[in-house]
């Protein structure tokens, strides 16, 4: 899910904060990581960073539908899978374009490469549910729950997969910067009083 998951609370500029630094705030503002040590969640960033930067390319079978109330899910794209779609949010795609040249970034995200990170981001999704990467995301994280002699039970971390799904994101579609920065400007902009909405078309 292309969730605005997350906000930035700091004065300094979005930009200025990398892409591991932005991973290690969304898997500490995601529960069940209350209080985890901050090198963990950084490694577990890294290697879940690494691993959906080097998936091989995901294709996508599910069905594209374009919704138009993401400003007030505050939601980018969404996957379900009963049956296989993918819900677009069009309005909230259209404040990301306007924040993108707002603010300069353009030579990171192209026209119409937001859409395309979207789609990207939501076929990893698709790929971690109904395939064996799944375990091979765990194996890779590294985060053993149970022991058994040489034998070790890999732990499920909340969260990585949305950091591998955004690694994938800008590898494929060769975004400059990952789209989390992009989501945690689109939360900063929606959380300030009075943001308007984004103009329509008639």
């Amino acid at each position: 899910m292309t969730e605005l998951a997350f906000q930035d609370r700091e004065s300094t500029d979005l930009a200025s904060i990398d892409d591991i630094e932005w991973a290690v705030r969304l898997l500490a503002a995601t529960p069940t990581h209350e209080g985890r040590d901050r090198e963990l969640l950084r490694q577990w960033a890294r290697r879940a960073d690494e691993f959906g930067s080097r998936l091989a390319p995901v294709p996508s079978t599910a069905r594209v539908v374009e919704r138009d109330d993401g400003l007030e899910r505050m939601l980018l794209a969404r996957y379900t899978s009963r049956p296989p779609t993918v819900e677009l949010y069009t309005d909230t795609l259209t404040l990301a374009e306007e924040l993108v040249d707002a603010r300069g970034w353009r030579a990171w995200y192209p026209p119409g490469s937001v859409r395309a990170a979207a789609l990207a981001h939501e076929a990893v999704h698709a790929h971690l549910h109904h395939g064996p990467a799944k375990a091979a995301l765990k194996q890779a994280l590294g985060h053993t729950v149970l022991r058994l002699g040489r034998h070790r039970v890999a732990g499920h971390v909340a969260g990585a997969e949305e950091v591998a799904a955004h690694a994938y994101a800008r590898t494929v579609c060769e975004l400059g910067r990952s789209p989390l920065l992009l989501t945690a400007a689109l939360r900063a902009a929606l959380a300030r009083p009075g943001t308007p909405a984004p103009r329509r078309e008639n």
